[in-house]
C-alpha cells in the first residue's frame, strides 16, 4: 500500500501565500561562485604524453611505475590532486525586491487573508522571517516540500535547509521526503536530492554546494546547538574535510531555511547558530508560534476543525468517587438502548462465591436489585434497586437516593484496576467503530502510551520474552468483548476477527538495547520529555504503511510515552495513556497524534472529497476516542484551555468597524468592503439576531450555519455573499472549542437494524426502481462548446498586470512614540504604480495549451481551436500574468462546459444494485440524544444532517413521519449515489406514499438548505439538475424528484410534476 496524495486548496493556498511574498523578484537560477575545495594533500603526479601525443596525467606509484618505458615527455610536478575537479558552486539569487517591497507584498497577502497585516519587516534570519500557521495533522510537512519545488520553478531558489528540533521530527521529515517523491515527480518533472546532515559524512556538504538542482539538507538542532564533541565539529576547520569548517560550506549556499516546528528552537544560543548559515530568508511553519514574526497564513484548531481537516475528538473520561468510606464498588458500563423495550443499564459490581469475590459486569433493567444479584453481598444490602435508568443523562439512579454516572467509579480502586478500565474502555471503542469502517475498506488503529515497558513485556530467566501486567489485561479484556462480537453470521468482519489470535493483535513498539536485544524504556536526556532513539523511529516509520493493511494482524499499539513525536499514523482512532498527564501540553501532543484524516486500503485520503462523503459526515468516520485518566471535564478543561492559548489572535465582536475596509478575493479579484457595506453586513446580522446586544456571534448563527440554511444576505450583497460569511465566520466564538470535542460516555446506538417498514410492499416496489447503478453519457457537439467558450473568454477574461508600487519619503526630525505605533514617522510620502513586464523578469516556460487541456480535460485540439478565437487583445492578456491567464480560461471554459453537459446528459442502467446493508452499515455508535425515535421510517431511529431539533432534515423527518399520506419513508445513505459530471450524488429521502392520496406515490426529495456555499450551489445546482433529468425525464418509472424545503412545498411542487 502506497500513500497517495492530492492537491489540497488550503494546502495550495499555504504555498502560494509564500510564493506571493517574492513578486517581482526575477527568476535566476545556476547562480555559480568558487567553492572553496580546502587543502588538499600534496600528491607526486606525473604529466606524460602516450604514443598518440596525447597529454596524460597519472599519480606516482601507479600507473607512473606500469607505462615509465613508453613515456617520451617527463614533467613531474606537485599537483593538488582535487585541483582537477571542477570548483563551480550554486548559490540562491540574493533577493533584489526592497525592504519596502517585500513588507508591501506582505501586507496585502495579510489584508485579503484577514490576518493582522505587520507594521514592520521582520529580519531576524536573512531578509525576513515569514510564519506559516497550519494545525498538527494537516501536512504542513507536505506544504513545504511543495513550498521548496515553488519557489524553485517561480524564482530559481534550489538551496534549502530544513530544521527540525528533534530526531523524531528529523526522521518524519526524510519519510515524508521519500513517500511524496513519485507525486512530486508526476507534478514538477524533477526530484529534489535530500540527505540528513552527518558531520561524519561530510561529502554530501560538498555535493550540496556543486549541485544546481533542488537539494534540501535536514538537520536536527542537537547537531549545531549542544555542547557535544559531535555538534561542536561543525564550527570546527577538520582535517577530513580539507581544513574547511562544515557551517562556512553550507553558507556559501546563501541557503532558504525552513525551521520545523520554531517553538521548540526559541533558544539565545540555537537562534544565534541558525544566523551563522547565511539564510537567504526563513520560513517558520508550526500550529503553536510563540515568537511572533511576519504571519501570511493561518489555519489554527478551529479552522482545521471547521473545515473538517482533521478528525473530531471524543474523551472518555474517569472519576472515582467514594460516599461515606464505605467499601462498595460500582461502575457504570453502558445504557443499552432499543426502539421495542426500556432502557438496560451493564453495570460492573462485585459478586461473592464460594472462594473469591469477583468483578464482573451484569445487565440490569429498572427493578433491579445489586444486592441479590452480587449474592447477598453487605456492601449493597441498603437500597440497591434500580429506580431509573436515563440514557439522555447517561445516569442510573438507586432507590437509596444514589446516582451513577457513565465514566464514574465508585468506589476505593487501585491504579492496576484502573488501568484495566481504561484497557477495557479502549477496546469497546475499538469494536464500536471497527466494523464500518472494515466495510469501507479502512484499517482501525489503537494506540497505547506507557511509560514503563516492563509493564507490557519482562524476560523469564531464558531470556524469553513474555506477556506482563498489560499484555494480560489486555487479553483477557480483548477475548472477552472480542466474544459479544462473534455471531453465527458469516459476514466478511466476522471471518476477520476469527483469523486473528488475541496475542497476535497487539505489538509492542519500543527502543531496543543494542548488546542484550531486549526491549527497554526510551530514554530522554536534560529536561527533554522526546528520546533520541532513531532505530525505533525507524522502525515505527518502516511499517507505517504495513499497519494500514488487513494482512497486517497487529490492530493495538503499546509504545513507550517518549516514542509519541515517532507516532502519526492517520488510521489511530483511539489513544490511550496508561500513565496520569499532567502536563496540557502533553496532552496535546498525546491528542495530535490521532488527528490527521483516515486513509482507506489503497492509501486515498478519506476527507470531503472521498466518494459518500460530506462535510456533514466526515466526522462520523474521522472520530478520535481518546480515553482518558481523568474526569472528562477536567481533560477537555485542560485541552481547551491549551487550545485557546495557541489560537492566532481573532476578532472577538462583529462590529461594522471589524468589516470595513476588509479586502476578500471573489473570482481571483480583490474586493475591499466599502462603509456602506460594512452598515449593510452589521443591520443583516442584527435582523436576524445573528449577533446579540454585545456584537457577540450568536447560537443563532451557529445553528444555522451547521443546518445549512443561513438567511441570504441583501441582494447588493450577493456579489461578494461568500467572503463576507467567512470573515462573520472568523470573529472569535467561545462555543467553537467546545464544539470541538464531546463526550465519548454519552448513551449510544449498538444497532440500527431494517424495521417491518422496510419489507412493506410500498417500499420494495419504490426500491425496486431506484436500486440501480447508472453511467452517463454527455453527447455535445464540440464546435458549439468551442463557440460557447470564446464567447464567454472574450466576455468575462480580465488578468491584472504585475505592478508594484515606487514609493518614496523622508523621516521626520522629532519623533513620538504614538507616532511611530501608527506608522507615522515618515513625511512628505508619495508614490508610484509601476507595471512590471512579465517578459523582462521571467524565465519559465508555459505550455498554455497543455495546461488548459488539463484543467478543462478537453483534448489539445479543442483547447486550440478555443485559444485561436480568442480576441487578440483579450489573449495579450497572457503575456501579463500567465498563471492568471491560464486559471481564469480553465475556469471559463468548465462554465461552459459544466452547462453544456447538463443539457446533453442522458443515463443508462448497468449491471448491479446496492445491498439492504448500506442502510444499516452507517448508525453505529451514533449518540442516542440525537436519534429522532420514528413510526414510518424503514429504520427506527432516523440521524438527520445538522443539529437534531434545529435542521432542516430533523423538520422534514418530523413532517414526514406525522403524515397521513405517506406509507413508508428511507434517509437515503450517502453510499447511495448517481454518478455526475460534477461529482457522485446522493439524494437524501425515498418516500412511498398510500395510493391515491397523492399525484404520485414514489419519490425521492432533496432537502434544499445543503449547500455549504455560493461554490458550491453551483455543482449542486448541476447535480441536482443531472437527477431532475434520470427521474423525472429519462426514468421510465413512477419516481419523481425534486428539491424542496419542507413537507408542505413537496406536496406542493408534486402537482406541478
Amino acid at each position: 500500500m502506497k500513500f497517495k496524495f492530492k492537491v489540497q486548496d488550503y494546502q495550495t493556498k499555504a504555498v502560494q501565500s509564500v510564493i506571493d511574498v517574492f513578486k517581482g523578484q526575477p527568476y535566476n537560477d545556476h547562480i555559480k561562485y568558487t567553492r572553496d575545495l580546502g587543502i588538499r594533500k600534496n600528491k607526486n603526479v606525473i604529466k606524460y604524453k602516450d604514443a598518440e601525443g596525447n597529454e596524460n596525467i597519472a599519480e606516482k606509484g601507479s600507473l607512473f611505475n606500469a607505462i615509465d618505458s613508453e613515456i617520451k615527455y617527463k614533467d613531474i610536478i606537485n599537483y593538488y590532486y582535487d585541483d582537477i575537479e571542477n570548483s563551480d558552486g550554486f548559490e540562491n539569487a540574493k533577493l533584489l525586491l526592497t525592504d519596502e517591497e517585500l513588507l508591501r507584498n506582505i501586507n496585502h497577502i495579510q489584508s485579503i487573508s484577514n490576518i493582522k497585516e505587520s507594521n514592520k519587516l521582520v529580519k531576524h534570519l536573512g531578509r525576513c522571517s515569514l510564519d506559516i500557521e497550519m494545525e498538527t495533522g494537516t501536512g504542513k510537512t507536505y506544504v513545504y516540500l511543495k513550498t521548496i519545488f515553488e519557489l524553485n520553478k517561480n524564482y530559481g531558489f534550489s538551496k534549502f535547509i530544513v530544521v527540525v528540533p528533534s530526531i523524531a521530527i528529523r526522521e518524519g521529515v526524510k519519510k515524508t521526503f521519500e513517500i511524496t517523491e513519485e507525486h512530486f515527480m508526476e507534478n514538477y518533472h524533477k526530484k529534489a536530492r535530500y540527505f540528513i546532515y552527518d558531520s561524519k559524512h561530510l561529502n554530501n556538504l560538498d555535493d550540496f554546494s556543486k549541485d544546481s538542482n533542488i537539494n534540501v539538507m535536514i538537520i536536527n538542532a542537537q547537531a549545531f546547538n549542544t555542547r557535544g564533541k559531535d555538534a561542536r565539529r561543525i564550527y570546527e576547520k577538520l582535517d577530513e574535510f580539507q581544513s574547511r569548517k562544515p557551517i562556512d560550506v553550507i553558507a556559501a549556499n546563501r541557503p532558504i531555511l525552513i525551521i520545523d516546528e520554531p517553538q521548540k528552537l526559541g533558544g539565545k544560543a540555537t537562534q544565534e547558530s541558525l544566523k551563522l548559515f547565511n539564510p537567504l530568508f526563513c520560513l517558520n511553519y508550526s500550529a503553536t508560534h510563540k515568537e511572533q514574526h511576519n504571519l501570511i497564513y493561518v489555519l489554527d484548531a478551529l479552522d482545521a476543525y471547521n473545515e473538517r481537516l482533521v478528525k473530531k475528538i471524543e474523551v472518555k473520561g474517569f472519576e472515582v468517587k467514594n460516599f461515606r468510606g464505605t467499601e462498595k464498588y460500582l461502575y457504570l458500563d453502558e445504557i443499552i438502548v432499543s426502539s421495542k423495550k426500556p432502557p438496560m443499564a451493564r453495570i460492573e459490581l462485585e459478586i461473592k462465591y464460594n472462594n473469591s469475590i469477583n468483578r464482573e459486569s451484569r445487565i440490569f433493567d429498572i427493578g433491579d436489585n445489586l444486592y441479590v444479584t452480587s449474592n447477598n453481598m453487605e456492601q449493597y444490602k441498603e437500597n440497591f434497586v434500580i429506580n431509573e435508568i436515563n440514557p439522555i443523562e447517561g445516569t442510573v439512579t438507586f432507590t437509596n437516593g444514589l446516582v451513577i454516572t457513565k465514566g464514574e467509579i465508585v468506589g476505593d480502586i487501585s491504579e492496576k484496576d484502573m488501568r484495566r478500565i481504561q484497557i477495557r474502555e479502549t477496546i469497546a471503542s475499538h469494536f464500536e467503530k471497527e466494523e464500518a469502517l472494515f466495510n469501507k475498506g479502512i484499517k482501525t488503529l489503537s494506540l497505547f502510551f506507557i511509560d514503563e515497558v516492563a509493564k507490557y513485556r519482562v524476560y523469564d530467566e531464558n531470556g524469553v520474552e513474555k506477556n506482563s501486567e498489560y499484555a494480560q489485561i489486555f487479553e483477557q479484556e480483548y477475548t472477552s468483548i472480542l466474544n459479544e462480537y462473534i455471531t453465527l453470521l458469516d459476514t466478511p468482519y466476522i471471518r476477520y476477527l476469527k483469523s486473528i489470535d488475541a496475542k497476535d493483535t497487539h505489538k509492542g513498539y519500543f527502543s531496543i538495547d543494542k548488546k542484550t536485544k531486549r526491549v527497554v524504556d526510551s530514554l530522554v536526556k536534560g529536561k527533554s520529555t522526546e528520546s533520541d532513539d532513531v532505530s525505533a523511529y525507524d522502525l515505527i516509520l518502516k511499517n507505517k504503511e504495513r499497519l494500514l493493511s488487513f494482512e497486517e494482524p497487529t490492530r493495538f499499539i503499546f509504545s513507550h510515552s517518549a516514542l509519541r513525536e515517532g507516532w502519526d499514523n492517520p488510521n489511530v482512532f483511539q489513544i490511550c495513556t496508561l500513565k496520569h498527564s499532567d502536563s496540557t501540553t502533553q496532552k496535546r501532543q498525546e491528542v495530535g497524534r490521532g488527528l490527521r484524516l483516515c486513509v482507506d486500503k489503497n492509501g486515498d485520503r478519506v476527507d470531503v472529497n472521498y466518494p459518500g462523503v460530506t462535510k456533514e459526515t466526515i466526522h462520523d468516520i474521522n472520530k478520535l476516542t481518546v480515553i482518558a485518566s481523568e474526569s472528562y471535564k477536567g481533560f477537555v478543561e485542560g485541552l481547551q484551555k491549551d487550545i485557546r492559548s495557541d489560537l492566532y489572535e481573532r476578532p472577538k465582536k462583529a462590529t461594522i468597524e471589524y468589516f470595513q475596509g476588509k479586502k476578500i478575493v471573489i473570482d481571483d479579484e480583490v474586493v475591499v468592503i466599502d462603509n456602506k457595506q460594512a452598515k449593510e453586513i452589521y443591520r443583516y446580522l442584527i435582523k436576524n439576531d445573528y449577533i446579540d446586544e454585545d456584537e457577540n456571534i450568536t447560537e443563532k448563527y451557529r445553528n444555522d450555519l451547521e443546518n445549512n440554511c443561513i438567511v441570504d444576505l441583501p441582494e447588493d450583497l450577493h456579489s461578494v455573499a461568500e467572503g463576507v460569511q467567512k470573515l462573520i465566520q472568523s470573529v472569535f466564538d467561545e462555543t467553537a472549542i467546545k464544539n470541538m470535542m464531546e463526550d465519548a460516555n454519552k448513551t449510544k446506538i449498538k444497532e440500527n437494524k431494517l424495521n417491518d417498514n422496510f419489507y412493506k410492499k410500498e417500499f420494495q416496489e419504490l426500491w425496486n426502481y431506484i436500486n440501480h447503478k447508472y453511467a452517463y453519457t454527455v453527447d455535445f457537439n464540440s464546435d458549439e462548446l468551442i463557440k460557447n467558450a470564446i464567447k464567454h473568454i472574450n466576455e468575462k477574461m480580465y488578468v491584472s498586470e504585475l505592478q508594484y508600487t515606487l514609493s518614496k519619503a523622508e523621516q521626520k526630525e522629532k519623533l513620538e512614540v504614538n507616532e511611530l505605533e501608527r506608522g507615522e514617522s515618515f513625511k512628505n510620502a508619495s508614490s508610484s504604480t509601476k507595471t512590471l513586464k512579465h517578459s523582462e523578469v521571467s524565465k519559465v516556460k508555459y505550455d498554455l495549451v497543455g495546461k488548459v487541456a488539463e484543467g478543462t480535460m478537453l483534448t489539445r485540439k479543442s483547447v486550440v481551436e478555443i485559444l485561436k478565437g480568442i480576441e487578440p487583445n483579450i489573449f495579450s492578456m497572457f503575456k501579463n500574468n500567465p498563471e492568471e491567464f491560464i486559471t481564469k480560461s480553465i475556469k471559463l471554459i468548465k462554465e461552459q462546459k459544466a452547462t453544456m453537459i447538463v443539457n446533453h446528459i442522458t443515463y443508462n442502467t448497468i449491471e448491479g444494485t446496492y445491498d439492504s446493508d448500506i442502510f444499516t452499515a452507517e448508525d453505529k455508535g451514533k449518540d442516542f440524544s440525537k436519534a429522532f425515535l420514528a413510526k414510518k421510517h424503514i429504520k427506527d431511529f432516523v440521524f438527520t444532517d445538522g443539529t437534531a431539533k434545529e435542521s432542516i432534515e430533523r423538520k422534514f423527518a418530523g413532517e414526514v413521519d406525522g403524515s397521513e399520506e405517506v406509507s413508508v419513508y428511507a434517509k437515503l445513505p450517502k453510499s447511495f449515489h448517481i454518478p455526475t459530471p460534477v461529482g457522485n450524488y446522493s439524494p437524501d429521502w425515498a418516500i412511498a406514499f398510500h395510493q391515491g392520496t397523492v399525484k404520485h406515490i414514489f419519490f425521492i426529495a432533496e432537502t434544499k438548505g445543503t449547500m455549504e456555499s455560493l461554490n458550491l450551489r453551483e455543482i449542486e445546482k448541476a447535480k441536482i439538475s443531472c437527477a431532475k433529468k434520470l427521474f423525472n425525464e429519462l426514468s421510465t418509472s413512477k419516481v419523481k424528484y425534486h428539491d424542496v424545503n419542507n413537507y408542505q412545498e413537496l406536496l406542493n411542487v408534486m402537482n406541478k410534476l
